[in-house]
């Protein structure tokens, strides 16, 4: 549009058109000058307007007073803001923010990550000295017999549920003992040795053999033979298949078998912990086995059950070398394995208080003079049989004192942190590669555009109109 006079440029002068332009050149300048605008011009002011006063160039105008009751759309004036910059210059400006926000991200990943790695280090050096301190109390405390002669030797009886174990032939349970004393064995398959952990026998110990029979009959010789796994892998390198699903007899359990001149008969249980359902409730306070603290039983009236001795999954004292074992979500050998076995099975004196008892059994009940009850409303009837493979019973020596246990309780918790601290490093670690690569790439495209920005010829951008003279 035309901004001052409503005629036809072709019935202007020259001298009438020059006389305009000028206008329209001092009329934009005082208006910047007046909004304190740094916008820079494309072309210079007219030579005689120049070096004229501020005052002149005033009166050279319209009345500034009428253009400020000119009410321009917000919409509009923003619009006219953004055609004074280069479309060039807004991408270019564009890119080297989302530029510099990724920087910034990438920062912030690699101070997360030394962060980390400084909490991890600082774990590892009070895991090492607890390595220590117990180490030094496992040499003093080693058990010793004496031979005929006087001397003293290191050794230890092969325990009960070991003899129990290699008795049942051909099983994968005997196997799995006999390949543990051949390393070079249990080398040959990597991911079998370091994720198997042994068999249910041989995780727990009783302090009494009678209940140690009882349990091990209400579980049963299966489940006491059955193999314990962390995680799925171990499930998997136990048995491998071929092509057409049939069992890979060179590899596996049945290849170690094959080895030592054994054949690997029926089917075998295998439990893998990271499975499991697990305990969730809290735990007995200062307890060094971590016990489970189950609610006790109660009677319709509100009163404990009378003969009533505790749950059966607490009266398992966990070996010490796999009492600082804990799964990748935290849980321990009680909360898991032996949680899973047992539930909240009862434990009582006689078979009279455990049947008087009966409205408040839920996982089942035993009594020490052989009454057993599976579950809510099955029962088990006839003489005890003898249990072919049982818990070993808990030693003197295995009452190790409150700080050994306490330090046990330390180490395992500190191991759980440094996994978990690993695994948020290995996280960030990620995000952050992902971040450089895309950070590279935001550079290249930068520099192409910058590259064809140069190669592109320059259009100049005039504010006014340009008129020979």
């Amino acid at each position: 549009m035309w901004p001052f006079g409503t005629k036809d440029i072709d019935d202007i002068s020259k001298k009438e058109v020059k006389r305009i332009v000028d206008k329209w050149v001092c009329f934009h300048y005082i208006f910047l000058l007046r909004k304190n605008c740094k916008f820079s011009f494309s072309f210079p002011l007219p030579e005689r307007l120049r070096n004229k006063p501020t005052s002149d160039l005033y009166s050279f105008t319209m009345k500034l007073d009428e253009f400020d009751n000119y009410k321009v759309p917000k919409d509009e004036m923003q619009d006219v803001a953004l055609s004074h910059e280069d479309p060039i210059s807004l991408h270019s400006k564009k890119l080297q923010d989302d530029l510099q926000t990724m920087g910034m991200k990438i920062q912030l990943h690699e101070d997360n990550i030394r962060f980390l790695k400084t909490l991890k280090d600082k774990l590892v050096d009070s895991i090492i000295d607890l390595q220590v301190t117990l180490g030094k109390y496992h040499a003093s405390n080693t058990p010793k017999i004496e031979n005929k002669d006087g001397s003293d030797t290191q050794s230890e009886d092969e325990p009960s549920y070991q003899k129990g174990i290699l008795q049942q032939e051909n099983t994968a349970a005997s196997i799995l003992c006999h390949s543990k004393t051949n390393p070079k064995m249990l080398a040959s398959d990597p991911t079998l040795s370091d994720d198997v952990l042994g068999v249910v026998a041989e995780l727990g110990h009783v302090k009494d053999n009678n209940l140690s029979s009882l349990l091990s009959e209400y579980l049963g010789t299966k489940t006491m033979l059955a193999i314990v796994c962390k995680t799925y892998n171990g499930v998997k390198s136990l048995e491998k298949y071929d092509t057409e699903g049939c069992i890979n007899k060179t590899s596996g359990l049945h290849g170690f078998g094959t080895s030592l001149g054994k054949t690997l008969e029926g089917r075998f249980n295998v439990i893998a912990l990271e499975t499991l359902r697990s305990y969730s409730g809290e735990f007995v306070a200062d307890d060094p086995q971590r016990r489970l603290d189950i609610p006790k039983p109660r009677l319709p009236n509100g009163d404990c059950p009378d003969g009533f001795l505790g749950y059966a999954v607490n009266m398992i004292d966990i070996d010490r070398t796999h009492l600082s074992f804990l799964t990748a979500s935290g849980y321990g050998l009680r909360e898991t394995l032996f949680y899973s076995l047992f539930f909240c099975l009862q434990i009582y004196k006689t078979r009279t208080e455990m049947l008087q008892a009966v409205p408040c059994i839920t996982d089942g009940a035993l009594s020490l003079d052989g009454g057993i009850i599976k579950r809510s409303g099955l029962f088990c009837l006839g003489n005890r049989g003898d249990a072919k493979v049982t818990f070993s019973k808990t030693s003197i020596n295995s009452s190790l004192p409150d700080h050994y246990m306490e330090s046990e309780r330390q180490m395992k918790e500190m191991k759980w942190k440094k996994e978990k601290l690993l695994e948020d490093m290995r996280r960030e670690q990620a995000l952050l590669d992902s971040l450089k690569l895309n950070f590279e790439k935001k550079k290249a495209e930068i520099v192409q555009f910058l590259a064809e920005a140069a190669a592109r010829p320059q259009t100049p951008v005039a504010m006014g109109i340009l008129v020979d003279r």
